[in-house]
């Protein structure tokens, strides 16, 4: 069967003027808006950047100083993974978490998990990015989700890498394993990272043109529940000890939080002209702009 294909939105909803309309609120509240004497630093650097670079070249930029920061924090993560191993803190749970998996296991169960963590595998969660690019890049008229989607798939892969070099943790035994097996270092979880940085990022790209609380709290719900389960199915089918998806869902949700505070930034930068002119603790929080600067 022939899928549809995909349809532009109006030129309304389309290019900087569609992200200026609609990317830069959520409900009432003003991503533009810093309340916080840091943030409104970074929006001034960022406008900065912006008129050397352009607003996608400072955001690409942002992005990419953002990537340094979480590789630094995959390697300080494992420097508290060795001290809470030392004292048998949070690993203390390892063993009995996989023992309570491994009773609650089943041939068809076992099946329908390992297909189900799959998803955010090597092969399932780059085809999810790929396609939601696609689908937003083109519906939208606009770089931004592929420079986002992009960015946080890079920078869950850096984690993944730096984090598995640093500790060379060995999983589970392959007795307590679940087939197919797999080989690499344990820490931190590659697929919990993954699903909580690509299925974040694309449930904030969709909340902010989702117009009811209801459609926003369903998007949030449904990613958080994919997360912990991919999470948690890693740690039933004995590839990961529970501290690797602890690390995965911490580390992914920092990276998650970089990203969006950078689109922020970027949105920042997009604002009219007048509006700049303003302190930030002054600016208009619940009006929708009408006047849209049309820089590219």
């Amino acid at each position: 069967m022939e899928l549809p294909p995909v349809t532009p939105a109006s030129p309304k909803d389309s290019g900087v003027r569609g992200e200026l309309t609609h990317d830069r609120f959520v409900g009432s509240r003003d991503l533009t808006h810093w309340y916080s004497p840091i943030g409104r630093l970074l929006a001034q650097l960022t406008r900065r950047l912006s008129a050397r670079l352009g607003p996608h070249g400072a955001l690409i930029l942002t992005l990419a100083f953002g990537m340094a920061i979480v590789v630094l924090l995959s390697a300080a993560a494992a420097q508290v993974y060795d001290a809470v191993t030392d004292s048998d803190g949070v690993a203390g749970l390892d063993k009995p978490l996989l023992a309570a998996m491994m009773s609650a296991r089943s041939p068809w169960f076992d099946a329908i998990v390992t297909a189900y963590t799959d998803i955010a595998g090597p092969i399932g969660m780059p085809i999810i990015a790929v396609g939601a690019i696609v689908i937003l890049a083109a519906r939208r008229r606009s770089w931004t989700p592929v420079i986002l989607i992009a960015a946080a798939g890079t920078g869950s892969l850096l984690m993944t890498i730096a984090g598995k070099d640093l500790i060379g943790r060995d999983r589970p035994p392959l007795a307590d394993a679940v087939p197919p097996y797999e080989y690499s270092p344990s820490f931190p979880s590659g697929h919990t990272l993954n699903a909580v940085v690509i299925a974040g990022i694309i449930a904030y790209l969709l909340i902010l043109r989702q117009k009811t609380a209801r459609a926003r709290v369903t998007t949030i719900a449904v990613a958080t529940l994919f997360a912990l389960s991919i999470g948690l199915s890693r740690v039933y089918l004995g590839h990961h000890w529970f501290t690797d998806v602890l690390a995965g869902w911490m580390l992914g949700a920092a990276w998650l939080a970089i990203v969006i505070t950078a689109h922020r930034l970027y949105l920042t930068t997009r604002r009219r002209p007048s509006e700049h002119q303003q302190p930030e603790h002054e600016q208009p929080v619940h009006e929708k702009p009408d006047d849209l600067e049309h820089t590219t």
